[in-house]
């Protein structure tokens, strides 16, 4: 086995930063009314700044496939080309296409040679399990580098038009007066971003990160879906696939639009999280007291105070001070959350050898959880 290290990392947040004030400019207005929803939940999820890859006009500015090449070309330089890419592992929940792959297109960009492939669907945890497929390739000697991606373009998910149909066929109102609660908070809580990391069998470049492990856990087994798209919620708590509707219902209802099941997820994410943190800290026999930094994706600020205080209540006590964080300034960008927050700390000057690095990333779709320790290098 190799030891593998995040020798590089690279971004790539699409046009300027739009405002919480200039949000519905973009995203347009649903039924010409402004959300009552919105200004309750920016205020409780903290964010104050996120990236659109869409122009004033609402009209599409990148592509997925796009913004992740744009992140990967950061990571060139006169060491490492193009062409010296093995193995392309790429994470997001919203790729451009069913198919082809997110990967397949992203290479398809890149246009340098043949390479392995790997493309993770899911939601947050995308970005993670991408990370850990190019992590085990190098790890285990079947290449010398990995690049891997966490991506999102979900802009164009939450636009107006998207919800219109529903609003104009809704007959009965009582479930909210202008969309579903459900359906309307996300729309005030993700934004568009990639982000890249290279993956090599050697140190290199300043403060390499050696990855030491990662572990993940789901209990979809226990638990039902609580963050979906593509499908509808029934009474039993199964999806109804969107291939099981008729056509004229995909805008009727809002099949496609992303929705999520705020009272499953308050009661259950930071429960788990707990949880899955404890067993993956004493499987590897990590003690609280040796991290220094702390980068926990959250969703909103909303949840950070309940998080500590649930981590403390399974004895993992990490004060604030370790914890870094930049959701306020980039927004929720799913599963490129935690890459960008890797990339600013690398960046930042912070880092010195030998400080470790704890990586927490829940995903409410059915509630899974993924961890990374690292170490300065």
């Amino acid at each position: 086995m190799f030891d593998v290290y995040i020798t590089k990392s690279g971004k790539f947040l699409p046009n300027k930063a739009v405002s919480n004030d200039e949000m519905e400019s973009f995203l347009g207005l649903i039924n010409n009314s402004a959300s009552k929803a919105r200004k309750i939940i920016l205020r409780k999820n903290g964010i104050v700044s996120r990236y659109y890859a869409l122009d004033e006009n609402s009209i599409p500015t990148h592509t997925n496939a796009e913004l992740t090449n744009l992140a990967i070309e950061t990571l060139y330089d006169e060491s490492f080309k193009s062409t010296d890419v093995e193995v392309l592992s790429c994470g997001t929940s919203t790729p451009d296409n069913l198919l082809p792959s997110h990967a397949a297109m992203v290479h398809g960009l890149m246009k340098n040679k043949s390479l392995e492939l790997n493309s993770s669907s899911g939601v947050c945890n995308a970005g993670m399990n991408s990370l850990k497929f190019g992590y085990l390739s190098v790890k285990s000697g079947n290449s010398k580098n990995a690049i891997c991606t966490g991506s999102e373009r979900v802009s164009t998910w939450l636009l107006a038009d998207k919800y219109e149909a529903e609003i104009v066929h809704e007959h009965s109102i009582e479930e909210h007066p202008i969309l579903a609660f459900k359906k309307d908070f996300l729309r005030w809580m993700l934004s568009d971003g990639a982000a890249a990391f290279l993956l090599e069998n050697k140190p290199k470049g300043e403060n390499p990160l050696k990855i030491e492990w990662m572990e993940a856990f789901s209990y979809a087994h226990e638990l039902e879906a609580c963050m979906y798209a593509g499908g509808d919620k029934l009474e039993n708590g199964e999806i109804r696939p969107w291939s099981d509707f008729h056509s004229n219902e995909w805008l009727e209802q809002s099949i496609f639009a992303i929705k999520q099941d705020v009272k499953l997820l308050d009661k259950y994410i930071l429960e788990k999280g707990a949880e899955s943190m404890k067993a993956a800290l004493d499987k590897n026999n990590i003690n609280p007291n040796d991290i220094t930094y702390f980068l926990p994706h959250v969703s909103s600020h909303y949840f950070v105070d309940k998080l500590a205080k649930s981590l403390a209540e399974r004895g993992i006590v990490i004060p604030m001070e370790k914890w870094f964080m930049n959701l306020k300034d980039v927004g929720n960008v799913g599963s490129a959350s935690i890459y960008l927050m890797v990339e600013e700390i690398m960046n930042s000057g912070k880092l010195k050898k030998g400080d470790k690095l704890l990586l927490s990333v829940p995903e409410s779709g059915r509630f899974s959880y993924a961890y990374a320790y690292l170490t300065v290098c």
